[in-house]
């Protein structure tokens, strides 16, 4: 699939590619190549966010590997981890420090 991506949306995403993985990098302090995961709530059945909406996720924490992926039980990621949206403002954070 290729997406057609405005030139500030291409440096938002390259921003978030460098940083890693937003769990990785607050609760291991480490850093880890991350895929971006778009934020749903509030975008509507069927839709996708903006492409400033979005974390950088590990794979593990992304699709659900060893039982801590966003994709495989939201209600206990978030209990782990934080919301979507708590993780959103600490990432924005970082990134204007």
């Amino acid at each position: 699939m290729v997406l057609n991506l405005k030139k500030s949306e291409k440096e938002y995403l390259a921003k978030l590619v460098e940083f890693g993985c937003v769990v990785c990098k607050k609760h291991l302090g480490c850093h880890t190549p991350p895929c971006i995961h778009h934020i749903r709530d509030g975008a509507g059945v069927g839709k996708r966010s903006s492409h400033f909406d979005t974390l950088p996720l590990c794979h593990p924490h992304h699709q659900g590997e060893y039982g801590v992926g966003f994709h495989s039980g939201k209600k206990v990621w978030e209990e782990k981890f934080g919301t979507e949206r708590e993780l959103q403002a600490w990432l924005k954070e970082q990134l204007d420090a």
